[in-house]
């Protein structure tokens, strides 16, 4: 039952709420963004657009984040899929870092690890992640890849490849 996200770019506004609603949920210091906008422009003037895209960390199936860590800092959860940090086994190596195409790993003050967790403690109480409960466009969505790829047959949508496996779908 490998949980992670759907992102509809035609939905996202680029309100940035879902990055702000990450960094007070998870009382981030200033500079690590578990969650970030990403910007794409496309087309030639006067016809260009604009698109937007919410990112984190993808969850993937073979992480290469926790294949390179020295210490096993890094592991997946069996229950759910969900790519977990134990920052006290974390020796900021930044072997993760480099080895995540995604440049999910974030490093904050204490020089160690950290990154999107799914919000692990609403999910137990039953809650949305922080980022998809302030979705002002409705454009991210949180899941089982079952229930996403339901979402994603609405509107086309495909799951990101690589070898890692990442487990978020993006609709164009």
């Amino acid at each position: 039952m490998q949980k992670g996200f759907y992102v509809d770019t035609s939905r996202c506004i680029g309100c940035y709420s879902c990055q702000v609603a990450c960094k007070t949920q998870h009382s981030l210091e200033v500079g690590p963004r578990w969650r970030r906008i990403t910007e794409i422009e496309s087309g030639k003037y006067p016809d260009v657009t604009r698109t937007y895209v919410s990112l984190s960390c993808m969850h993937c199936a073979k992480p290469a984040c926790m294949a390179v860590c020295p210490t096993g800092a890094i592991s997946k959860r069996a229950e759910d899929g969900i790519v977990v940090v134990d920052r006290a086994k974390c020796i900021g190596c930044r072997y993760c870092f480099f080895a995540c195409p995604f440049g999910a790993p974030q490093y904050g003050s204490d020089g160690t690890m950290q990154k999107c967790d799914l919000c692990l403690e609403r999910l137990e109480d039953g809650k949305e992640p922080a980022c998809v409960a302030t979705c002002l466009g409705g454009a991210l969505h949180a899941g089982t890849l079952e229930e996403l790829s339901k979402l994603a047959a609405e509107k086309a949508a495909t799951r990101l490849a690589g070898a890692t496996q990442p487990s978020v779908l993006i609709a164009k």
